[in-house]
């Protein structure tokens, strides 16, 4: 478990698998490596807290990119007071007043925490920019910063990760279809996003010019296909683990003590309001 290869690295079958992007991922296959990657983020969560690290992982990309999914698939098996999932409404008109990443500065991480963005200080070179929300002398001059403020991110220690889920029109429109269709989606859908769907090339535009401008050597930009939500969700998930230089954190080996219930039932629980079965 010593190198990042053997931790992170897809086994040969599931990467001979990827290749042909016709060919679907069988759900057994998947669920056993996102198993064997849930592990891993368990060991990266433990040696966060054991060594006072900080990761920052940004994930930007277009409606529809599969951000919200990935994301819980690397949250749903650690404890949400170590991996801190941030995404942010709005501004308030005194968040605009602002400084503008002033609002975002709060949520960075301290030691002992990965903070994750579903969305970022980058709003501003992507929906902001191309649906007018500031001005492009703005846009302009968070270009220039932002390599700035993320190499003093870096330089105060923070592992900074930065993701941008690439998806074809096509994929975008089936999936944003299945959100108006679907009543456990439809909440994704917003009225901004009806609207930035006509804007394909203003966003691939705004897209190349923050890849330009803010693709670092200090902070850089990792593009990942998301056309096939299943293969997303692992290549991500592995190339995260290959970017942080965790060890397994060694534990005493837990064992249960042993105890005594009562057999008469307390007062208290013939009082309890039980809910209805109807499962």
């Amino acid at each position: 478990m010593n190198s990042k290869a053997s931790r992170s690295g897809t086994p040969a079958k599931a990467e001979s698998a990827g290749t042909e992007d016709d060919k679907k991922l069988k759900r057994k296959e998947y669920d056993k490596e996102l198993a064997r990657l849930h592990v891993e983020l368990v060991r990266v969560q433990e040696w966060v807290k054991a060594t006072g690290a900080k990761v920052c992982i940004v994930f930007e990309g277009r409606d529809g990119a599969g951000k919200g999914g990935t994301i819980k698939a690397i949250t749903e098996r650690v404890s949400p007071r170590v991996f801190r999932v941030i995404a942010l409404p709005a501004p308030s008109d005194r968040e605009k007043s602002q400084m503008y990443a002033q609002r975002y500065l709060p949520h960075l991480p301290a030691a002992g925490e990965v903070v994750i963005f579903d969305r970022s200080w980058y709003n501003r070179a992507g929906v902001e920019r191309v649906m007018g929300f500031c001005k492009e002398e703005e846009a302009q001059q968070f270009l220039r910063m932002t390599p700035l403020f993320e190499k003093l991110m870096v330089g105060s220690g923070i592992i900074l990760l930065k993701y941008w889920l690439e998806v074809d029109p096509d994929e975008q429109t089936r999936r944003l279809k299945d959100r108006i269709e679907d009543g456990r989606k439809i909440w994704k859908l917003s009225p901004m996003d009806i609207k930035s769907y006509t804007r394909w090339d203003d966003y691939t535009r705004a897209r190349d010019d923050m890849f330009r401008a803010t693709d670092t050597r200090d902070a850089p930009w990792f593009v990942a296909n998301s056309n096939d939500k299943k293969r997303l969700r692992l290549n991500l998930i592995s190339h995260l683990l290959g970017q942080i230089p965790y060890r397994e954190v060694k534990r005493e080996k837990i064992r249960l003590p042993k105890r005594r219930i009562s057999e008469d039932k307390p007062a208290a629980r013939r009082r309890m309001r039980l809910i209805k079965e109807i499962y």
